[in-house]
């Protein structure tokens, strides 16, 4: 999938062309270029346009957009798919909700919220067109991008385009997360603790996530102590990752260590409490 033109752009979060290319050239989207220098967005590019339309018909002014766009930009997930993700706006501030949590840089007044996974929705068929047209030639990166897109329309050929990254790359972290992810969701737990302990092996990618999808995946299979040191992992690699304190709180006190099980539970508390 080499992107989204400023007429997909038109189709899909209805900026006109020009927008498109205006916040194209602001800096702080990073389209690619086709051989004859037209813009080509990414999905993430995509979601931020979907944003600035929303601020646009609020009223916001352009300074306060940028200014937005530019905050969120930094704060999206990396290393998993977009798709989970709900985006709200109060005022001129943007707020993401991810995971069961939330946070805002500033407060305001007007609200609004979209899915990604409705956009995703929407640019599936496209995504799909454009690597058929590709014969099979699609890069690495592009067959990444294809998957998550088709994760929430098609995911029998999401896990193909995974499938496709991992005889490119066999130690691609963020494929094989995301294929074990959906192994587990289809309950092929086995095969997503698998993939997500070689992701840990792998170099790079979210090692926080992998460790915590992992613990999932042996708590699901009754294997409770390697559960634990999953946790743990995923904590060592991100200490405000909430929900793998709550979750090793829960072993914890099943295995009588109450003390732990309390520390972990009050860095739960402290970390998704209002206004954090």
């Amino acid at each position: 999938m080499r992107g989204y033109t400023t007429a997909d752009v038109a189709a899909l979060v209805g900026l006109t062309t020009r927008q498109a290319r205006e916040y194209g050239r602001s800096g702080i989207l990073d389209p690619a270029r086709d051989d004859v220098g037209r813009y080509l967005f990414s999905f993430q590019d995509l979601v931020l346009l979907r944003t600035a339309k929303a601020l646009l018909d609020a009223r916001v002014p352009q300074r306060r957009i940028l200014r937005s766009l530019e905050r969120l930009k930094e704060q999206l997930p990396t290393g998993r798919s977009l798709t989970e993700v709900r985006i709200a706006a109060e005022g001129d501030e943007v707020v993401v909700y991810d995971e069961g949590r939330s946070w805002e840089p500033e407060s305001g007044q007007l609200r609004f919220t979209f899915d990604v996974a409705e956009l995703a929705a929407r640019v599936e068929p496209l995504a799909r067109r454009a690597v058929e047209e590709s014969g099979g030639r699609a890069s690495l990166d592009e067959w990444l991008e294809l998957g998550m897109q088709l994760e929430v329309q098609a995911p029998a050929q999401a896990k193909r385009a995974y499938a496709r990254v991992l005889e490119l790359q066999p130690d691609h972290a963020e494929a094989l997360v995301n294929l074990g992810r959906l192994l587990q969701e289809e309950g092929e737990v086995e095969e997503a603790a698998v993939l997500y302990a070689r992701a840990l092996e792998a170099s790079g990618g979210d090692q926080s996530t992998a460790a915590f999808n992992l613990g999932v995946a042996l708590e699901d299979l009754g294997r409770l102590d390697e559960a634990a040191r999953a946790y743990r992992r995923a904590i060592e690699a991100d200490p405000a990752f909430a929900d793998a304190h709550y979750n090793l709180s829960r072993l914890l006190e099943r295995e009588g260590d109450k003390l732990s099980a309390l520390r972990h539970l009050k860095s739960y508390r402290a970390l998704t409490a209002p206004g954090r």
